[in-house]
């Protein structure tokens, strides 16, 4: 067994939360750059010209990406062989918390859905918790915009409507999104699961590297095929017209009931903000 001092746990969220505001993700970067090669229009040219620049110049000045810098969102995995000395969530917390009053980082967490009054510190993250083997704790984390979060969506298809109807439920999505999300977006896609698990497949999915496909060859293909019809919809970087509406496109999945088939689309903007730490 072994003993894990949460210190660490709040220090790791503390910078990662504080990276992931100012660093754009080496994957993204890539993305937006090979976006930039493939678009011919002037106006597509200039808006990812812009949106490099001013990754460059957030990470040169230590500044935000972007105005909004989201609610946090932590993915833990916790080796079954680790005892945690102290309470892990209250830990995460703390680390938000440093990290967004020291930073100065815009403050965007309500305490009350309906009864709108600010935290203060941008806590509570969400957390979500899984127990895997070892004595590892592998911290995700992503701040997410609602810009891009208020664009996700979720239905329950029926068996009958397949895989067509799975493509025709993204792109609609995409399409009612338009330039809400500030494209050129990243898509996270779960199918499976039941009502809740669904969404959690389509977040979890926005954390896996852009170049990284699914391991089942069948979804990796989907994913491939989502991703062409995506940008054939025209709608281009900002929603101004041009090759690139998507830079990629993730799936989950998780077995199912015979009489459902549950899909859920998140929606991120062209700065998916994440980093992972194994600790």
């Amino acid at each position: 067994m072994r003993e894990f001092d949460i210190k660490l746990l709040t220090a790791a969220v503390r910078r990662m939360a504080y990276e992931s505001c100012i660093v754009l993700p080496s994957d993204i970067h890539k993305q937006l750059e090979l976006a930039r090669a493939n678009e011919d229009g002037i106006t597509a040219r200039a808006i990812l010209d812009d949106l490099l620049e001013n990754a460059t110049l957030a990470q040169e000045k230590s500044i935000p990406i972007c105005q909004d810098t989201g609610m946090v969102q932590v993915h833990l995995r916790i080796g079954r062989e680790v005892h945690f000395q102290g309470d892990p969530y209250a830990a995460i917390q703390e680390g938000v918390r440093q990290a967004y009053t020291a930073n100065y980082l815009r403050k965007s967490i309500v305490a009350d859905p309906l009864r709108r009054i600010n935290t203060g510190d941008n806590t509570p993250a969400m957390i979500y918790t899984e127990l895997v083997p070892g004595d590892r704790v592998q911290v995700s984390l992503s701040v997410k915009g609602f810009g891009s979060e208020n664009m996700s969506r979720l239905a329950m298809l029926r068996p009958a409507d397949g895989v067509e109807g799975v493509i025709d439920f993204v792109l609609q999505t995409v399409k009612d999104a338009g330039p809400n999300p500030c494209p050129p977006i990243v898509v996270g896609v779960g199918i499976g699961g039941n009502f809740d698990k669904v969404a959690y497949l389509a977040k979890l999915a926005l954390l896996r590297p852009l170049a990284q496909r699914h391991s089942d060859h069948y979804y990796a293909e989907l994913e491939i095929e989502m991703l062409r019809r995506i940008n054939e919809l025209g709608l281009g970087p900002m929603g101004l017209g041009g090759r690139s509406t998507a830079l990629g496109v993730a799936i989950e999945i998780l077995p199912t009931h015979i009489a459902g088939l549950p899909v859920a689309v998140n929606v991120s903007c062209h700065a998916t903000r994440h980093r992972e730490e194994v600790l």
